[in-house]
């Protein structure tokens, strides 16, 4: 929690170093994002961020290594319609919750957006969380935001199975029982 408030602060600090003490409520209550995030989000290129960054039409700042953007610079960029409640499950999910990962893979989902949802599934995936590595198989058996892989989709309902997914372990049942 105190990298993200640090994050916070050095962010505002970039974006709002013009602004005098009234402004205090502000600065620590911009919220900032990763490059990664902010990619997901907007669905531009690396290359582009670091244009903007260039020409100064973005700010960033560096916090641990990681290129952090506020938020608030990219809002109107975004690839899909964020509810305010969202922002909450996007700031968790940008800090590795693997729950708020694969949440925030379902919005993405639920406005077509299927290469950016299975950059956040597999994000979540790699942490074990079965509900992501099911829904992945899904993606990989239909070719929704990845190439049509059925050896693939079928590896991760395989995992998910072995995690506990109670859906994934039906299904691979179904599969042994299979001619």
């Amino acid at each position: 929690m105190a990298a993200k408030n640090r994050c916070h602060r050095s962010c505002a600090a970039v974006v709002f170093s013009c602004y005098d003490e009234k402004h205090q409520n502000e600065r620590d209550s911009m919220t900032c994002i990763s490059l990664p995030t902010a990619i997901a989000l907007t669905e531009w290129s690396e290359r582009t961020f670091f244009r903007k960054f260039s020409d100064g039409s973005m700010t960033r700042t560096t916090e641990s290594g990681r290129v952090m953007i506020p938020l608030d610079l990219i809002m109107p960029h975004l690839c899909l319609p964020l509810e305010p409640e969202d922002i909450e499950v996007l700031e968790k999910a940008d800090a590795g919750d693997a729950e708020a990962q694969n949440e925030l893979a379902l919005i993405f989902l639920s406005n077509d957006k299927p290469k950016s949802a299975v950059y956040w599934l597999e994000l979540a995936a790699k942490q074990n969380f079965a509900d992501s590595m099911s829904l992945l198989s899904r993606c990989y058996m239909d070719g929704n935001g990845v190439s049509h892989d059925k050896n693939v989709g079928i590896m991760w309902l395989a995992k998910a199975a072995a995690f506990g997914h109670v859906i994934a372990q039906a299904q691979m049942q179904a599969f042994e029982r299979w001619p």
